[in-house]
């Protein structure tokens, strides 16, 4: 007691009354548990949740064959776009380049609106934005506002996709974007687009997604109104649309649809499409190299050193295939990244890139691994970069790592890739947006949507054998490789691919009299 008093007697004068306004509230209300109701309290009504319907995605097809998709989202805002299933894979019977011209052309003068500005100020009104992006299969018109402005929107999509003017000046306008773009790419230190480019022209040499996704310099001046109209004639019909919305009720968006793009006539007139290009993409493997300076590409006062850049990939699946999903879980294995990446939990540091390769090889700068994939086949590579000398090393430890793959996946280390491919899965569908991306493009190849629960279960049931399976299946086809940089000391092709066809994945012995 005599302690205890000692300990309130250092207190101040506001806590020992605090404690003694307990003591009496204490004693005039005799403790209540808290798992009864308090007497003369309302009856407390908790939330319920109503079942997934209300968030599941729907889909509707309008009578012209528009396919209409959503899925409700609590907030003010939502995100409406078009997809079209038209890209530079599309452009076999056309000069390269028409969908980048198509992106930049994008939300520019219509049959409506007389210019962007006047686009962007109507949008604003209801706080929104708007962004056109293509692939080399979908092109994306995409609209983000205010739930009340959802009418305004999908007429402006609509006007935008199927009314657009193409003026001359918007159209010479956009050759100069194209043509700054086409200059940054090839400058920008950062050299991924266009190795990414490179390794896809190198795998499907001259066929569907082989084709450039940039418009190459001299196309610039060949594409026209007559000729964009003509490409439009084929592609932008609405059998290959989607109109996708989030965050907005399905009958509010069809209602819309019924309104703007039903009966909707296109500026370049309703023929039926003709020169439609349905070829499947065939893999045929190859080299694409480019020889350049790198040594003056660095930005600012720190110079980047002088690095060659190497891009090996061979042909994975199709996402429309039941391996696609055994894939995603081995390119999340392999992980990787630079070699000055910060640590920590979900980085990645514990892929197979990281401990076998830039931890025991200093002299490596990058080494991430890639998967892209398309409704007829698919690519996955492994980009690396180090100093122009140490070229050959480099592939080497490349194609090991390629040879490695078929050997049994560690429990720990698959059980670490399937977790992290599904909380990347479940925290990019946390947005908005990638929802809507995510939506439109499933609706768009496969008219239905598979929901993040499935694809966790269907991530969660790949198996070490699977993941063996489906490697021992990619290392038969040819490889695909990009190189870029001061290539002297690159191995020919063939020791490449002799290198990935053998047990260990080194690259043939080469003796040489004077180094």
């Amino acid at each position: 007691m005599a302690a205890h008093m000692s300990r309130l007697m250092g207190w101040s004068r506001a806590q020992r009354f605090g404690i003694a306004v307990c003591r009496q509230y204490s004693s005039a209300y005799p403790s209540v548990s808290l798992s009864t109701p308090l007497p003369g309290i309302p009856k407390p009504v908790f939330a319920s949740v109503d079942g997934h319907e209300k968030y599941e995605t729907k889909i509707t097809t309008l009578e012209n064959g528009l396919k209409v998709a959503s899925r409700n989202k609590f907030g003010q805002f939502c995100t409406v776009g078009i997809l079209v299933n038209s890209g530079s894979r599309h452009e076999a019977k056309y000069p390269s380049g028409i969908a980048h011209f198509l992106e930049k052309l994008s939300f520019s003068s219509t049959a409506q609106f007389e210019s962007k500005d006047e686009i962007l100020l109507t949008l604003e009104k209801h706080g929104g934005i708007c962004d056109c992006q293509t692939s080399r299969d979908t092109t994306m018109y995409a609209v983000s506002a205010e739930v009340k402005g959802l009418d305004t929107v999908v007429n402006l999509l609509s006007d935008a996709v199927l009314q657009p003017r193409l003026l001359d000046e918007e159209i010479e306008m956009t050759r100069m974007a194209v043509r700054f773009e086409l200059e940054d790419l090839n400058m920008r230190p950062d050299p991924e687009p266009l190795l990414t480019e490179m390794i896809h022209a190198a795998a499907y040499r001259g066929n569907t997604v082989g084709l450039p996704r940039f418009c190459p310099p001299e196309n610039v001046e060949k594409i026209d109104r007559k000729l964009l109209h003509k490409y439009l004639q084929s592609y932008y019909c609405p059998q290959r649309m989607v109109l996708a919305g989030v965050g907005i009720e399905h009958e509010q968006l069809v209602q819309c649809a019924r309104k703007y793009l039903l009966n909707v006539k296109p500026v370049w007139s309703t023929s039926t499409p003709a020169n439609v290009d349905k070829s499947v993409a065939q893999y045929t493997g190859g080299i694409v190299k480019m020889v350049k300076d790198m040594s003056d590409v660095s930005l600012g006062p720190t110079p980047i050193p002088e690095l060659t850049h190497i891009m090996i990939g061979l042909e994975s699946c199709s996402f429309l295939e039941d391996d696609f999903i055994p894939f995603a879980v081995l390119n999340m294995m392999m992980g990787g990244g630079g070699s000055f990446s910060a640590g920590g939990p979900g980085k990645g540091m514990f892929t197979r890139l990281y401990l076998n390769v830039l931890n025991r090889h200093h002299w490596m700068y990058n080494a991430t691994s890639y998967h892209h994939s398309y409704e007829d086949s698919g690519l996955l590579c492994i980009h690396a970069s180090a100093d122009p000398r140490q070229v050959r090393e480099m592939v080497e430890i490349i194609t090991r790592e390629f040879i490695q793959m078929a050997g049994t996946a560690g429990e720990m280390e698959l059980e670490r890739a399937k977790t992290q491919l599904k909380s990347m899965l479940m925290m990019n569908l946390e947005s908005r947006p990638v929802i809507f991306e995510d939506v439109g493009r499933q609706v768009l190849a496969t008219g239905k949507r598979k929901l993040p629960h499935e694809l966790c279960e269907l991530i969660s049931n790949v198996t070490a054998s699977d993941i063996k399976r489906v490697t021992m299946k990619m290392l038969r086809s040819k490889p695909a490789v990009a190189a870029l940089g001061d290539l002297s000391e690159l191995p020919l092709y063939e020791d490449i691919q002799a290198a990935l066809s053998s047990k260990d994945g080194r690259l043939p012995r080469i003796y040489r009299l004077f180094r």
